[in-house]
Formats: C-alpha cells, structure tokens, sequence
C-alpha cells in the first residue's frame, strides 16, 4: 500500500470512527429525550464523509461495500433533509429517527465486517464472512439496533424535536 493510499485509509478511518462515536451520542440522546443539535452535525458531516470517501478508494470491481456507501448516502439524504429541511415537524422527526438509526446501523455493519477482516483473531473466526460468528455477531447488533431504532421513535418527543 502506498503512503498516499494509507493516509487516506487512515483519514477514511478516522472519519467512520468519530461518526459512529457521535451516532451513538445521538441516538442515546433521542432515547433520553434530547435534540443534540451539535452531535448531530457532527454525525451527519462524519458519515456522510465516511460514505463518500470509501467511493475514492481504488476501485476493483462492484463489490458489497459500493452497495452499503449508496444505500448509506440515501439515507443520510433522508436525515438530513427531515432534521435541517423539514426541522423534523410532524413525520419528519420518525423519519429522522429511522434514518439516523439506519445510517449508524450501515456504518456500523462496516466497521463490524473491516474488524472480521482486519483482526486476526475475529479474521480465524470467520475467515469467509460467511461463518456462524460472523452472521452471530452481525445479527446480534442488528437486533439491537432495531430496539434502539424502536426505543428513540417512541421516547424521542415532538417537544424536544422542535427545540433548537
């Protein structure tokens, strides 16, 4: 690998980091109730970035990844445009809430998978992607971000939605 191309994997890295640290900040502030008008931008500017940086890395043929970064930036496109186009009014604060929800979920599945392949220890586990802890694992924080996903559209108040 190139330095050219490990500073920019690094930077790529960084970005995903500070985005999913910022998400969770996020979606536990809805579950507590709590627009956090900075995490958010933090949020949204990081994994938007993350989403189309992974675009300029060399390209090698479609892969799953390409899949993830698009359905990743429409739903970004999503949660932006309810929380800073619609200040999420009516049903635009559920919609944030799924979208904000998805996105740290797609990010987060990324992370997952680059750690599979990435560490050896999880790497020996699941060689393949395709092996029982793997699909465990993957299936074990979808799950959980279905119930945070839930957990933030029902305590996630249209009071606090439209406080600024």
């Amino acid at each position: 690998m190139s330095l050219g191309l490990a500073a920019f994997t690094l930077f790529h890295v960084a970005l995903s980091l500070v985005g999913i640290l910022a998400g969770f900040v996020v979606v536990f502030g809805l579950v507590s109730e709590k627009r956090l008008n900075g995490w958010t931008a933090v949020f949204l500017t990081n994994t938007v970035a993350t989403s189309a940086t992974g675009f300029l890395f060399p390209y090698h043929g479609f892969k799953p990844s390409y899949a993830v970064g698009i359905v990743s930036l429409l739903v970004l496109a999503i949660a932006i445009f309810a929380f800073y186009g619609r200040g999420l009014v009516g049903a635009w604060r559920r919609t944030y809430v799924v979208s904000a929800v998805i996105s740290l979920y797609l990010n987060s599945f990324v992370l997952i998978a680059q750690l599979f392949m990435k560490v050896p220890a999880l790497k020996a586990l699941a060689p393949t992607q395709s092996e029982p802890p793997f699909l465990v694992t993957q299936v074990a924080v979808m799950v959980i971000f279905i119930a945070l996903g839930f957990l933030a559209g029902k305590r996630f108040p249209a009071e606090a939605a439209q406080a600024a």
